[in-house]
């Protein structure tokens, strides 16, 4: 079985932007729920579908499986709950930690997280300056909740 341990927290500065290259994934859900996510994702020319488990913590169970670019493609523009998730990924390495900066458009342009995916739990990780507040655990910094409650609609309230 896989497992993710992630956390995730907001940015206070743009000084991530020149640390890596920026890469255009695209992803769409199949099915949401509290107990387990489907997802589909486009990275470049690669199609995969990702079935995750509830979060425990920072951890939760993760499969991942690539799948042939055509269908992933079809499966997100037919099957999938919209709006689509569309963001822009920028890897950045420090200290043999990678940080995953999603910087989104579409019905989720504006929003901006970092992710870090741990060996465990408690490893003990230095914040880059260019990190903010940490919002893991936060349901509404979840990919999957963005679907149905769009970063757009946030600020109108």
């Amino acid at each position: 079985m896989g497992i993710e341990i992630e956390r995730k927290f907001l940015l206070k500065s743009d000084r991530w932007r020149s640390l890596g290259d920026r890469i255009f994934y695209q992803q769409g859900y199949l099915l949401i729920d509290k107990s387990r996510t489907v997802r589909i994702r486009t990275i470049k020319e690669k199609g995969f579908v990702t079935i995750k488990g509830a979060a425990t913590g920072y951890s939760r169970s993760e499969f991942e499986y690539e799948i042939p670019i055509e269908d992933a493609k079809l499966i997100l523009n037919i099957l999938c709950e919209k709006p689509l998730i569309e963001k822009y990924r920028t890897k950045i390495e420090i200290n043999e930690i990678t940080w995953e900066v999603d910087e989104f458009v579409g019905e989720n342009d504006g929003l901006v997280i970092a992710e870090v995916e741990l060996k465990d739990e408690n490893q003990i990780i230095v914040l880059p300056d260019w990190i903010g507040e940490e919002v893991s655990g936060n349901p509404i910094y979840n990919n999957s909740y963005l679907v149905k409650n769009p970063y757009k609609t946030w600020q109108k309230l």
